[in-house]
This record gives structure tokens, C-alpha cells and sequence, in this order.
């Protein structure tokens, strides 16, 4: 298992080296070629449209043909995408632009499974023969999600690095060169992941029918898990995705929206290596709750200014939230499933998500050209106080010890 996990966790790290060379430098790539500043974060849109699209494919094509195997398709569509953002840049073809955030919308969907892959390690060692056996499979499950997720740490230190490396590589036409960062880090992805061992389920389990869909969204540990999920990762793309924007129209340059964004990365990631355990100590629900409130910080210091340090701090705290959030659902949402069921549950969890999740990119460049930076930190208010509401009153205690 823990093999699998170092492969895992540094596959995480190259998919968020390249998801932060994504963040960092698509808006202003956009806002240079679209024929419109209000559509300058339509490839980050499309990007999550195409990870909306592929979500439940990849849960699937998993299930068959294993997840080695469906992680390593993913990483091919990564390396397809850095080379036609490339070419779009090189080129100035807006629309192949797009097309390359589709691409690597496709990658992130295959690499959203990181997460549920570890899942599958630590039940593997606890009931499959491992060293782990005899350990309570939930517990193992919760550390190994948030290890793997840790991976992420290395993106917030070599991201934005390698995004303001490679910004000049082909100057005067910017930001090219990350867009080969982006091909070399699916590359490597790819070739890490040919050395993952994580077996197929039982030939019986995969066979086994298990709940219907509708009685699986009945369920309320399912759909809070959902709504958890959604509302922290709808919440953070948000505002992580006008951020760019935002610090431009304030004055400041690339070099400074890049280190809010690594500062914002590392408050993604870091915590990674304790979250886990306190969800293990103390179940799923507290700690999607104390996300909540920690998202709500966020808000409090983007609306008490609007220097680099507001941006960075309120970032950070964006960035624990999510992580305190995500952890926290996807583990309630690892316990609220059969073995059987876990293919669509996974990728309905996803689809859904996504779903939101490209909404919210495609409309984060028209919200900030429209209502303005601090509005759009008020927006997402009314979600986490619904997700506060719903855990705290209504959702029942996943039992993971």
C-alpha cells in the first residue's frame, strides 16, 4: 500500500504542477486572444466541461480495465492538451485554445480518481493480504486519502515556479512554454503510473448489481457527501479562477498573482497530512463543518482589502477550506457505498460536480468584469451556510471506526 501511495501522491503533484501552470496563466492567455475580455476564462470553462463530460466514462472504464490503466489513458489527454495549447498560443487560435482546455478537462477527470484510487490501496492492504491487514479499513481509508492529496504540497512550491520559468521561453509570445510544462508533466505522470499495483474488485462484486441510482441519491449520507463537495469545490474554483483577474485590475502583475496562487495551492495541500486523521478521530461531519467556516474566513479577509497580502491570506484560507471540505465528503462518501456500487457512485459524485464546477469557471470572468471581486466573495456564502446547516442538523454520523 504504501508503494501505492508514493506512486499516487506524486502523481498528484504533477497533476497540480500542471493544474497550477493552468490556473495561473489561462485567464491571462485568454484575456490576450478572446475576442472579448469577458470570455477570458472560457477555456478554464470548457476545461471543467470536458472533466464534467469524461467524470463518469473514466469511473467506468476503470471498473473494467483497472485503474492503472484508465490513470494512464487520463495522462495521454493531459499530453494532447499541452501540445495543442502550444500550438493555439503560437498560432493565436483562440478556439484551439479551448479545444486544449477540453483536453485537459479529460486529464483532470481520470486524475480526480487519485483520491478514490487510495481508497481502493488501503481496503486492498486491510482485507487483500497486506501489511495493513487487520486494521479498520475506514480509518486506513481517510489517512490514505489525505496522504495522497498531500502530494499537492510539491505543486504549491514547483507550480507557479515553473509557470514563471517557462512564461518568456518563447518571447515575445507568452506563456507557450507552459503549455509544454503542462505535455511534460502528463508525460512523467504517465510514465509513473506503469508501476502502480492496485487489483480489479472480485470478478463477484464486480458483477453484483447493487442499489439503483435512484435509491443511491435517496440516501443521505450520499447526498450530503454530494453537496459538501460540490459547494466546496464550486466555492474555490470561484475564486480561485477570477483571482488573476482580480489582482490585474488591481495593478498588480503576473509575478504576484502566481505566488498568491502558490500560497493558495499550499493551503490546499499541506494540511493533507493531519486531515485525514482528524477525520479518522473525530468522523467526516465535523470536519466538512470547520471547511465551511474556514471558507467563510476566506470572505471575511477579501472584503478588508485588496493588497497582495488579502489576496494571499484570504487564498490560503480558500484553499484550507476546500481541502478540510473535500476530505472530509469524499471519505463520507467512501463509507456510504457497497463495493459493487462504487463505480456510479464515483462518477455521478463527479459528474455532478463538475457539472457545477465548469458553470462556475465559464461565469467567473463575467462576474468579475460585472459585480466585482468583493461580490463574488459574497456569492458564495449562501452555499456554505446551506452545507452548515444541512451536515450540522440533518446529516447522519458516518461511521468510519
Amino acid at each position: 500500500m504504501n508503494r501505492n501511495l508514493a506512486i499516487l501522491a506524486v502523481c498528484q503533484a504533477l497533476f497540480f504542477i500542471a493544474n497550477t501552470i493552468m490556473i495561473s496563466t489561462s485567464p491571462l492567455v485568454g484575456l490576450s486572444m478572446a475576442p472579448a475580455p469577458m470570455l477570458a476564462t472560457l477555456p478554464l470553462g470548457v476545461q471543467f466541461l470536458g472533466t464534467m463530460s469524461a467524470t463518469l466514462p473514466a469511473s467506468l472504464l476503470m471498473e473494467r480495465f483497472g485503474r492503472r490503466f484508465g490513470l494512464m489513458a487520463g495522462c495521454g489527454f493531459g499530453g494532447l492538451s499541452g501540445l495543442c495549447g502550444f500550438v493555439a498560443i503560437m498560432q493565436g487560435w483562440f478556439w484551439l485554445f479551448c479545444l486544449a482546455g477540453v483536453l485537459y478537462g479529460v486529464f483532470s477527470a481520470f486524475c480526480q480518481y487519485f483520491r478514490f484510487t487510495a481508497a481502493d490501496a488501503a481496503d486492498a492492504s486491510c482485507c487483500g493480504g497486506g501489511s495493513h491487514v487487520g486494521m479498520d479499513a475506514g480509518r486506513l481509508r481517510a489517512r490514505a486519502i489525505g496522504w495522497v492529496l498531500a502530494g499537492g504540497i510539491l505543486a504549491a512550491i514547483a507550480g507557479p515556479e515553473v509557470a514563471k520559468a517557462t512564461r518568456d521561453m518563447f518571447a515575445p509570445i507568452m506563456f507557450a512554454g507552459s503549455q509544454l510544462a503542462v505535455f511534460a508533466a502528463a508525460a512523467l505522470g504517465g510514465l509513473v503510473l506503469t508501476m502502480l499495483d492496485v487489483p480489479l474488485p472480485p470478478k463477484r462484486v464486480r458483477q453484483a448489481a447493487g442499489r439503483s441510482t435512484v435509491a443511491l441519491l435517496a440516501d443521505p449520507a450520499i447526498r450530503h457527501a454530494f453537496l459538501a463537495a460540490l459547494v466546496a469545490y464550486v466555492s474555490m474554483n470561484l475564486l480561485m479562477t477570477a483571482t488573476p483577474l482580480a489582482m490585474l485590475g488591481c495593478g498588480f502583475g503576473f509575478d504576484d498573482s502566481a505566488t498568491v496562487i502558490q500560497w493558495h495551492v499550499l493551503g490546499m495541500f499541506a494540511p493533507s497530512f493531519v486531515t485525514g486523521s482528524l477525520v479518522a478521530r473525530f468522523g467526516p461531519r465535523p470536519v466538512v463543518l470547520a471547511g465551511a467556516a474556514t471558507i467563510m474566513g476566506c470572505v471575511v479577509v477579501a472584503l478588508s482589502g485588496q493588497q497582495v497580502a488579502h489576496f494571499a491570506v484570504g487564498l490560503m484560507l480558500l484553499g484550507l477550506g476546500w481541502n478540510l471540505m473535500f476530505v472530509g465528503a469524499t471519505t463520507m462518501l467512501t463509507a456510504a457505498h457497497a463495493p459493487e456500487e462504487k463505480a456510479r457512485v464515483q462518477g455521478l459524485h463527479d459528474l455532478a460536480l463538475f457539472t457545477c464546477v465548469a458553470t462556475s469557471a465559464t461565469l467567473s470572468g463575467i462576474l468579475q468584469n460585472t459585480i466585482g471581486w468583493q461580490a463574488m466573495n459574497l456569492s458564495v456564502l449562501p452555499g456554505l451556510l446551506l452545507v452548515t446547516l444541512i451536515v450540522a442538523r440533518k446529516s447522519p454520523q458516518v461511521r468510519i471506526a
